[in-house]
C-alpha cells in the first residue's frame, strides 16, 4: 500500500491542473491501472468523471503500447524461426509456400500461462478481457492475448471496454453513486 500512499500524497502536493497526470500515471501501473487510479483521484478531491476518464487513459495507453510491443516481438520471433525451419529443409526463404506451417511444439510455460490459455480457449478474446482484471492486470492478459496471435485492434477493442467497464464500476462505487452490498 505504500505506492498507493505514495500516489495520494503526490497527488495533494501538485497544482490542480496536473492532478489528472497523476491518476493517469497511477492508471498505467500494473496492479493499480485504472480502477486503483480512479479510487487515488475520487478520494484525493477530483471530480469522479475527471478522475475515471484519467485513470483509464492511463491504463490503457500503456495498455495499447504493450500490445504493440508484444505483437512486434511475436511476428519478429515466428519469422525467424519460420526462416529457420525453411532453411533447415532446404527451402529458400523467398520462395516459402503460403501453406508453410510451422511447428512450434508443447511449450505451455508457466502454470499461469497454462492457465490463461485455459480461460481464453473457453472464453475467448471479450471473457478474457472482461474477466481477466479479477485474476490479472490488463497489462499482462493484453500482453498474453498478443503472444498468443491474436489481433491488435480486436485486443484494443475488448481491452478498452474492459477498462472503461471497471474503471467506471469503480469510480461509482467509490464516488457512492452505486452501494456495494458487502
Amino acid at each position: 500500500m505504500n505506492l498507493v500512499e505514495t500516489l495520494q500524497n503526490l497527488l495533494g502536493q501538485v497544482p490542480e491542473l496536473l492532478q489528472p497526470l497523476i491518476v493517469a500515471l497511477a492508471g498505467a501501473i500494473p496492479f493499480v491501472e485504472g480502477e486503483g487510479g480512479a479510487a487515488i483521484g475520487i478520494l484525493g478531491g477530483l471530480p469522479p468523471v475527471v478522475a475515471a476518464i484519467a485513470a483509464m487513459v492511463g491504463n490503457f495507453l500503456t495498455v495499447a503500447v504493450l500490445v504493440l510491443l508484444s505483437a512486434g516481438a511475436r511476428t519478429a520471433v515466428v519469422t525467424r524461426h519460420r526462416e529457420k525451419v525453411l532453411a533447415r529443409d532446404g527451402v529458400l526463404v523467398g520462395g516459402a509456400q503460403a501453406g508453410t506451417r510451422v511447428d512450434h511444439g508443447d511449450d505451455r510455460g508457466s502454470a499461469r500461462r497454462a492457465k490463461f490459455q485455459r480461460a481464453y480457449e473457453r472464453y475467448g478474446v471479450p471473457g478474457v478481457s472482461l474477466l481477466g482484471p479479477l485474476l490479472l492486470p490488463t497489462h499482462f492478459t493484453a500482453t498474453m492475448l498478443a503472444a498468443s496471435g491474436v489481433g491488435k485492434a480486436r485486443i484494443l477493442v475488448w481491452q478498452a471496454i474492459a477498462i472503461f467497464a471497471w474503471t467506471t464500476l469503480t469510480a461509482l462505487i467509490i464516488s457512492g453513486v452505486l452501494r456495494a452490498v458487502v
